[in-house]
């Protein structure tokens, strides 16, 4: 058996036995207790694009579809939310006007069995705070597919071909985001199977236009952990009680990230259903997420000076951080 088909064996085998088939819904998790980890700060420079400001409103939020399909074989829907104009805090709007402003953009890949809308509740969030999200529908792992494990392998090469034709929304004649991207100034982010698809855009699909990554209860199974290229700052978020995707394991791929990086754990937190479900655990979840996308797409470095306030906010969840 050649190495490739070894991987994506071992791949499956791992995947199907810790049943990330069921990497969305549910109900909340229990609860216990864990004490902070420790560990000495990354020393090298990020991020790496200028010093500027992250705007401080809260935007509307606008959602739109774009159908794209790689190599005519490959279908993908990806849903986008993006700052809008209109009062902030409703639901989002279906072709809203975008805000004005230039916006960066992040990538997010769903989990196994799941679909871009699972993480509307997070996505939005991050939309309002001033960022383009685009999440893809994968042909092969979405729910309503043939629900193929071993396609997760092919999952960032579809990523960096929706990121490409996402950012060419920026100077397409007519389109409603046309002049509203900062090409560049772009993230990747991810949940579970979707986590997996993040690591390996940064090891093996190295893609050279990303300047962050946050990874929610992945593994670097199958991608592996020659994280490559320039320094690109990684967020880990994990649960300590997660029952698909080991706590070890996302631990063990992101002692590997030898660039800048934190570990938000949350001592009592399963697979990521708090990413599904408002909640104490899903604000701090995203307010995090939210200062470490400011710090890395804005230059923003007040933000990173607030990012571990956000983080251990009422006793929810640790830092590691190594920013």
């Amino acid at each position: 058996m050649c190495r490739r088909r070894r991987t994506a064996a071992l791949l499956a085998t791992a995947l199907l036995a810790a049943g990330l088939a069921g990497c969305s819904g549910g109900a909340e998790p229990a609860w216990r207790e864990a004490a902070p980890p420790q560990a000495p700060k990354a020393t090298t420079p990020a991020p790496r694009v200028p010093a500027g400001s992250a705007p401080s409103e809260s935007f509307a939020v606008g959602v739109r579809q774009l159908k794209l399909n790689r190599d005519g074989d490959r279908p993908l829907p990806v849903t986008i939310w993006y700052p809008a104009r209109g009062t902030a805090g409703g639901t989002p709007q279906r072709s809203a006007t975008a805000a004005t402003g230039r916006f960066p953009v992040v990538m997010f890949s769903h989990g196994l069995n799941g679909r871009p809308d699972d993480y509307e509740l997070l996505l939005t969030r991050w939309a309002a705070a001033g960022f383009v999200v685009a999440a893809p529908a994968f042909p092969h792992t979405a729910r309503g597919t043939d629900t193929n494990v071993l396609d997760v392998l092919n999952q960032p090469a579809d990523v960096s071909y929706a990121l490409t034709r996402v950012l060419a929304l920026d100077a397409k004649a007519g389109d409603p985001l046309r002049g509203r991207l900062a090409t560049d100034r772009v993230a990747a982010a991810g949940h579970s199977a979707g986590g997996v698809t993040t690591i390996g855009l940064f090891t093996a699909g190295r893609d050279d236009r990303l300047d962050a990554g946050v990874v929610f209860a992945g593994t670097c199974l199958g991608v592996g952990t020659a994280f490559a290229g320039a320094a690109a700052p990684q967020l880990f978020v994990h649960g300590k009680a997660d029952e698909v995707v080991d706590y070890a394991s996302g631990k063990a791929a992101y002692d590997k990230v030898p660039w800048p990086k934190a570990m938000l754990s949350l001592p009592k937190g399963d697979h990521g259903r708090a990413l599904l479900t408002d909640g104490a655990a899903l604000r701090v979840v995203s307010d995090t997420c939210v200062e470490f996308l400011r710090w890395t797409l804005y230059g923003d470095a007040a933000a990173k000076r607030r990012l571990p306030d956000e983080a251990t906010r009422g006793g929810v969840a640790t830092l590691d951080d190594r920013l």
